[in-house]
């Protein structure tokens, strides 16, 4: 195109969920309740395995660092989004748009990436028992999670290094609540086919590799359990189911949305707020709800702070 012609654009309006100004509060005061759930319930996640030295093993040190990660993958988006419903003008600045592509594909990557590292665990702990400590020990666990974050690192540099350097002359609106990849591209002053195949493909890799190395581990982990006694097969079969769970949660709305798009912007929309919110704020839920001993340290942990309290007004 003409350069003469455009004009530039440095700041995009984001159109959000609604349009409706009572639907708009409605969603404020539950998106903010979440919002202070997911922070809060991964915080006392991470504080009571960093405490309480019957979690100081491979798996919750795993578990603490997805806790970690999915605090700040809703805090990417979550708190722009609640401050929006009490806006007029929804504009966000070409910086903070590019600096929410980069960190939400930092962020979900270096996820997905983890949650292959915490299936790895579990096939580990389940298959080779007897090796389980000698194989992930603290190094080890510590590498896999260096991992993971540099993939999403890399994985979010290679969609930002092409994106910065697109041609935004107008429109600027964006039909969603964040800087989604995709609606970014189609903003660009220049035909997106290609770069959206490009986008596609990048995505997969991660994506569809994670996915279906997921779905190896797991099948090694059934097949072991079904083979093994009914008391152990019990408990590693809980456990399984709640990694299962998380991994189809995460996994299916970002597949729909960045590898497999459906086009539709409702659908879009909602998938996007199913695993920037939903997700992590189910994550803690699942982990702790459906571990025995997660509720025996919280139960411990508050007996600890309260009991001391009580026995000083006696």
């Amino acid at each position: 195109m003409d350069g003469g012609n455009q004009t530039w654009v440095s700041e995009f309006i984001l159109f959000g969920l609604s349009q409706s100004q009572s639907v708009q509060v409605l969603l404020f005061v539950m998106f903010l309740i979440l919002y202070l759930f997911i922070v809060s319930g991964n915080i006392i996640i991470i504080v009571l395995i960093t405490t309480d030295r019957h979690l100081h093993s491979p798996m919750y040190f795993l578990l603490a660092n997805l806790s970690f990660v999915d605090m700040w993958l809703s805090s990417v988006t979550t708190p722009k989004m609640v401050s929006d419903f009490l806006r007029e003008n929804k504009t966000i600045s070409f910086a903070g748009c590019m600096s929410q592509v980069f960190f939400a594909h930092c962020i979900a990557a270096g996820e997905m990436v983890l949650l292959v590292v915490m299936a790895y665990d579990r096939y580990v702990a389940i298959c080779k028992p007897l090796h389980y400590f000698t194989i992930m020990n603290l190094r080890r666990c510590s590498g896999l999670v260096l991992v993971s974050w540099t993939t999403g690192f890399i994985h979010a540099m290679s969609h930002l290094v092409v994106i910065v350097e697109l041609p935004f002359c107008g429109p600027k609106e964006i039909d969603s609540f964040f800087c989604d990849m995709p609606l970014v591209i189609k903003l660009a002053c220049m035909d997106s086919h290609d770069l959206d195949i490009l986008m596609n493909a990048d995505c997969g890799i991660v994506a569809i590799t994670c996915f279906t190395l997921l779905l190896i581990s797991y099948t090694y982990i059934l097949i072991t359990v079904h083979q093994s006694s009914k008391a152990g097969a019990s408990k590693a079969l809980s456990t399984c189911s709640a990694h299962i769970t998380v991994v189809m949660i995460f996994f299916v709305p970002c597949i729909f949305i960045y590898v497999w798009p459906l086009n539709i912007i409702w659908l879009d929309k909602f998938l996007a707020v199913f695993y920037s919110v939903f997700t992590p704020l189910l994550n803690p839920a699942i982990y702790t709800l459906r571990n025995k001993e997660m509720k025996n340290v919280m139960i411990r942990f508050i007996s600890n702070y309260l009991g001391p309290k009580e026995n000083s007004n006696i």
